[in-house]
């Protein structure tokens, strides 16, 4: 099922000279479409509402001149006023399977340039049941006796719906009803917002023992049925018990395959197992999780929950840990008491090692000195963990360092008993070997200059200094990142790699040394400036430049910014070729003044360029007119002619006319399937455009009910402008809510401001020859519309299924008001003549209603006209007279019939004041539409058929 709205937008600005047609923000919601329902709330607005599942069509019809832009936006309900941006930017939006978290207020925008955007906004409100969930509870205080043996049992019953759903309590098929049955107990908890009921039984007594069934439904609504679930409770009924093969935390290798199994010990209704969450390589077998081979992404909480509906559920959680170890880095600190940066005999020394492991406190360091193995003593004092430094940070403190402390001291990390690889990093303790880190920059290092796209290095050594440690880079400023989005980035050589050089990549940088794998001492520290070298940034302002011939004409290029400023050459280019004319001055802004004749016409380009590269700035001069904009809001543009033809008023307006030559006429093409039926020229004669004030032309000729492309461009004395193009559609000619002579052909979507019945069964259906479904049953149902077109539209009800006998299909034509009507003298009421042709082939053909809807206090329906069974293979006509007492509609009811060939069809419906006239019928069916019709009255093709017969007599 498809659902639509039509917003339609509409309002005129005019100059105060009375000239000149703008959009102004007016709104107003016209509904197309069936929907479970629409109404009004109490801000004016519509509330559409729509099943879960269903397709959401909103259709945007703007007014407006030229022509707005539409943009669709969404808020999330209504606990917000921003917009949320879509991608849809057309004057429809088509949600297909729409879901509840697409509901809220959505905004239609229309925009053309011209004052206020019209902003209108309609709340969509979908509708869903969810399936119930069913739990059953026991007061806490017969938690330790046998349970449900006695006290009181709580039912809940929880659904998810919109609107909020009615709750029945069954127990087995008997509706328990509150006031019949003292042992229970309905209610409503609090802050539940009318998702839950709860039936309590009160002491339980045995026939309490039985099969409960909660049934919820909304009532219908859009069609939704009821849904249920039953639960048994018997005198076994327990909540689930549950406990794990292992313990709460399992330590893992990587590569190893990890076994968990979660045993149900209680629970009756049998409770149900479920893992989560599912790693792509777990398998579940019964109550068993296997997990093969694996990998530290696999690491976290594992939960085993299981659920009967009785009770909570009972929920057991396993933390998986897998050992992993990688980056083990050293730090030697000299002693901290004395400021020192240097080893010096006679102080104390530190050395660092830290390994980045999972999980942290299982790893063990282990210290050796020149191989062997250290143990704390005197002089050497092992900490497992240095409070001074990070967290799993092991230290070797030497104390009061002696030359026989000048040694190799070696760290090795490792996982007790586990086949994670061991780590060991050895540092050289002499004289010699350890001395403070020297930073320098390589000559003109300090500042770096790049193109942008360019490649770079920023270099930045350790010149002296053992062991040399590594350099961080981070950018001055705090808030900027690194390139790899980082806030610092690591180089064993301090040299940091730079590709593909952007303008934001431009600034200060810091290097310095990092506080490990060297000297734990102050850090060293450089800054290098890199410039980021890019061409001029150029606006041309506007590039179309349209003007007079033999005028002036300046062309403007300004320098917006540029790295290097100084500018080194700016050149003009006509065509392709270059302009002579002296060098300009590179401290002034770029400009060429000339002026404009038919021979210099064309593209122009300035082309500026500084040391990193040139950019252009391109203009198109010319004095070719601005495109016509066409006016889309005419009212009623279509006329009915003679021979199943239509005419059209095609309005526009001419953009800007002042700006070029005068404009002597147009230039009109009108095409079908890209060949042209209609090539002229429109002649102004004499009289000029004016900005603003509407031009129009009338198309005559067209078939009915085909659309046609219209070219036009605007003629001047030395050129022609370019064709703007539009689609021209035909519309049934719309001037409802007052009867008239026109004849509604249903060839437009909006079908005459005809409207399905939200009351009926099903709906009525717009069809043609060309979207007919292939597979359809051959023997009911007409071929083409009235007329015998292909394109022609008409309404028909489909008889296949769903469809069952009986079933019901209403079309209501628009409201008609007559009061401000006077009938004929002597008599209070005015007649009216209703006409149509209808289609009734099959034998299985329902019935054919024409209801007369009169609205007073309350609406009244009487069936005004009536056919039933087979009625023959061709169209037939039908009129009627009605003289109604008050505002009236006409229902067209379809009726089922008994099986599947029984499709009814209705066509070219008119209203008009007056009896029906006898002369617009005839025997064989073939009558004249009423005000303009696809064919030919049979009155007149008589008449015309006898005068040749008595010519040729004559003769």
């Amino acid at each position: 099922m498809e659902l639509f709205w039509i917003l339609l937008f509409s309002s005129f600005y005019h100059h105060a000279s009375g000239q000149g047609v703008y959009a102004q923000a007016n709104a107003q919601i016209v509904h197309s479409g069936a929907a479970c329902n629409v109404k009004d709330d109490n801000i004016s607005e519509r509330i559409y509402t729509i099943k879960e599942g269903d397709t959401l069509v909103l259709q945007c019809i703007v007014k407006g001149h030229p022509r707005p832009q539409v943009r669709w936006t969404k808020t999330a309900g209504s606990a917000s006023d921003k917009f949320q941006e879509t991608s849809i930017y057309n004057e429809t939006l088509r949600i297909e399977g729409i879901q509840r978290v697409q509901g809220g207020r959505y905004y239609c925008k229309a925009d053309n340039g011209v004052g206020v955007a019209a902003i209108k906004s309609i709340r969509v409100d979908v509708q869903y049941l969810d399936i119930p969930v069913l739990t059953v509870h026991q007061t806490i205080s017969d938690v330790r006796g046998s349970y449900y043996q006695e006290k009181t049992v709580f039912l809940r019953c929880t659904v998810n719906s919109n609107p909020p759903a009615r709750f029945i309590w069954k127990r087995g098929n008997m509706l328990i009803e509150q006031s019949k049955d003292n042992g229970v107990d309905i209610y409503e908890p609090l802050y539940t917002q009318g998702e839950t009921k709860v039936l309590k039984l009160k002491n339980l007594r045995p026939k309490d023992f039985a099969d409960y069934t909660c049934q919820v439904s909304v009532r219908n609504v859009c069609s939704i049925e009821d849904k249920s679930v039953t639960f048994r409770l018997t005198n076994a009924t327990s909540p689930p018990m549950i406990r794990l093969s292992v313990n709460d935390t399992v330590v893992v290798d990587p590569g190893q395959d990890v076994l968990l199994t979660c045993e149900v010990t209680a629970g009756f209704p049998l409770p149900t197992l479920r893992w989560s969450p599912l790693p792509l390589s777990a398998q579940v077998r019964g109550p068993t999780l296997n997990l093969r081979a694996v990998t530290p992404t696999d690491a976290g909480f594992y939960n085993c929950t299981a659920y009967n509906n009785v009770g909570n559920q009972a929920r057991k959680n396993v933390n998986l840990v897998v050992r992993t170890m990688s980056n083990l880095t050293f730090q030697i600190t000299p002693d901290s008491n004395k400021d020192s940066e240097t080893i010096q005999m006679g102080r104390d020394l530190k050395l660092s090692c830290h390994v980045d492991a999972t999980p942290q406190d299982k790893v063990n360091y282990t210290w050796y000195k020149n191989g062997a193995p250290v143990f704390n003593s005197d002089s050497l004092i092992l900490l497992r963990s240095d409070p001074d430094m990070a967290p799993g940070t092991s230290s070797l403190e030497i104390v009061d360092m002696k030359f026989r402390d000048l040694a190799t001291y070696s760290c090795v990390a490792n996982f007790p008993g586990s086949r994670v690889p061991e780590l060991r990093v050895d540092v050289n303790i002499s004289q010699n070997s350890v001395s403070p880190p020297v930073l320098a920059l390589p000559p003109g290092g300090q500042v770096v200059n790049v193109r942008e796209g360019g490649n770079i290095d920023l270099v930045c050594l350790v010149v002296e200094g053992k062991p040399r440690p590594p350099i961080l880079w981070s950018r001055m400023e705090k808030d900027l990142l690194m390139s790899s989005g980082a806030t610092t980035m690591e180089t064993l050589d301090g040299r940091l790699m730079l590709r593909n050089v952007s303008r934001d990549m431009m600034g200060a940088y810091r290097c310095q040394t990092a506080p490990y794998n060297g000297l734990n001492i102050k850090r060293r520290e450089a800054q290098v400036q890199l410039n980021v070298q890019y061409p001029p940034i150029l606006d041309p302002g506007d590039p179309d430049v349209r003007s007079r011939n033999y005028q002036m004409v300046t062309l403007r290029c300004t320098v917006v910014r540029s790295f290097p400023t100084r500018l080194i050459d700016i050149r003009w280019f006509r065509n392709g070729e270059i302009i002579r004319m002296p060098m300009p001055d590179t401290k002034e802004k770029p400009e060429l003044k000339f002026k404009l004749d038919p021979t210099n016409n064309g593209s122009y380009e300035c082309r500026v360029t500084n040391s990193a590269g040139t950019s252009t700035c391109a203009f198109n001069v010319s004095a070719q007119p601005y495109n016509a904009e066409f006016y889309f809001d005419t009212p009623n543009p279509v006329r009915i002619q003679k021979g199943n033809n239509y005419s059209y008023n095609l309005q526009w307006t001419q953009r800007d006319p002042e700006a070029t030559d005068r404009i002597i006429g147009y230039w009109i093409n009108v095409r079908k399937n890209k060949q042209n039926v209609l090539s002229k020229q429109i002649d102004l004669k004499g009289k000029e455009p004016e900005k603003g004030v509407l031009l129009s032309h009338t198309i005559s000729d067209m078939r009915i009910p085909l659309s046609y492309e219209v070219r036009l461009a605007p003629i001047t004395t030395y050129s022609t402008g370019e064709y703007a193009s539009r689609i021209i559609q035909y519309s049934e000619p719309y001037t409802y809510p007052r009867p008239s002579d026109h004849v509604c052909g249903f060839e437009d979507q909006r079908i005459c401001g005809f409207s399905q019945d939200r009351s009926d069964v099903f709906d009525w259906t717009r069809q043609n020859h060309l979207s007919q479904n292939p597979k359809r049953s051959a023997n009911t149902g007409p071929e083409t519309d009235r007329s015998g077109t292909k394109e022609g539209y008409y309404m028909y009800i489909e008889a296949s299924r769903p469809r069952t006998e009986g079933d019901k299909a209403r079309l209501l034509s628009p409201l008609f008001n007559v009061t401000s009507v006077r009938g004929p003298k002597g008599s209070g009421r005015v007649p009216y003549c209703v006409a149509f042709y209808y289609h009734m082939k099959g034998k299985h053909i329902g019935s054919l209603n024409v209801l007369l809807r009169v609205r007073s206090i309350a609406s009244v329906d009487s069936v005004v006209w009536s056919k039933s069974g087979h009625q023959g293979p061709d169209w037939r006509r039908a009129f009627f007279d009605i003289s109604p007492s008050g505002p009236f509609q006409i229902v067209f009811e379809g009726i089922r019939g008994p099986s599947f060939e029984g499709d009814i069809a209705i066509d070219d419906v008119s209203i008009t004041i007056g009896k029906c006239k006898q002369d617009t019928v005839s025997s064989a069916g073939k009558t004249v539409l009423i005000g303009g019709s696809r064919s030919l009255p049979l009155a007149r093709w008589l008449t015309f058929g006898l005068s040749c017969f008595l010519l040729l007599l004559y003769r």
